[in-house]
């Protein structure tokens, strides 16, 4: 197979136990010229099956979980490409659409990110996109047509590593969640642009690339670190009294929800919220 395509981009996939997406990946991987993944620790033979698949591919075998900024920091700085394209192993897309994101970025060459539309469903569209949350809340319509945002979701984002040099990439004080977040605001600040583009559709099987053989322990994570940065990325953006505000409130309200669910009995919602509280417990302020 041709792996000869797209010389100006590296294809940078973080996974995590993600063998089980590994082939719907292969479309888009397998012909492309730099592709680097960067495992976590997987326990699932990810790495070595993303090596077996991919010949022409860097593999970096981490061996524990670096969280997803670090991992993406890591595989960003073998990039020597004009391009990077920031791909969750859990998102289906074709080598048509990465040509139409690049047709975009030559189109669009102030443009530090360019990002496509990620559809839930092949006729149902995300809402990937907005206003910087910090400043207002967004309104209005589905876009129509190539738009400056304030945010795209970090599942896929093309980068032009020359502008994205400007404010760096990842702050690894997230481990998992807000470092999307973080990153589009420190490029809206920067005045960087970031360039929507609905024509480009990615199916994006939200969360599909979490599996492993604890999937209550997976809740529990994500309930704890969503709510660790959270808070802070409240105290980097705004301060350190509204972030323990917030805090409080979600301690509280946390503590009073968790016994309606053991009492309705969803253990992957008791999981979560654990993990809510573990994490809100847990933060240490700065």
């Amino acid at each position: 197979m041709n792996h000869g395509a797209f010389p100006q981009v590296t294809v940078v996939v973080v996974t995590y136990n993600s063998a089980h997406c590994l082939p719907m990946l292969s479309p888009l991987l397998s012909t492309c010229a730099h592709v680097v993944i960067s495992d976590n620790g997987s326990d699932d033979a990810t790495a070595t099956q993303a090596q077996a698949l991919w010949l022409h591919a860097t593999v970096l075998a981490h061996g524990r979980n670096l969280g997803f900024g670090a991992a993406n920091n890591r595989a960003l700085a073998q990039v020597k490409t004009p391009f990077a394209l920031l791909l969750n192993p859990d998102c289906e897309m074709t080598p048509q659409a990465l040509q139409a994101l690049l047709e975009a970025a030559d189109s669009f060459p102030d443009a530090a990110v360019v990002a496509p539309q990620l559809m839930a469903t092949e006729e149902r569209a995300e809402v990937n996109y907005r206003w910087p949350s910090a400043y207002w809340t967004s309104r209005g319509g589905a876009a129509e047509g190539p738009l400056c945002v304030g945010f795209v979701c970090g599942a896929v984002m093309l980068l032009r590593m020359e502008r994205m040099a400007i404010t760096g990439f990842f702050d690894e004080r997230f481990f998992l969640y807000y470092e999307d977040d973080d990153l589009c605001l420190r490029l809206f600040q920067a005045q960087l642009p970031m360039v929507l583009c609905p024509q480009v559709m990615v199916l994006h099987r939200s969360r599909g690339s979490v599996r492993g053989r604890s999937p209550w322990r997976s809740e529990y994570l994500r309930g704890y670190h969503h709510a660790q940065s959270k808070l802070i990325f409240l105290n980097k953006h705004e301060s350190l009294q509204a972030a323990r505000r917030l805090r409080r409130q979600l301690i509280w309200t946390t503590t009073l929800a968790l016994p309606l669910r053991v009492i309705l009995f969803s253990p992957k919602l008791v999981a979560r919220m654990w993990g809510r509280w573990r994490g809100l417990l847990e933060w240490n302020a700065p």
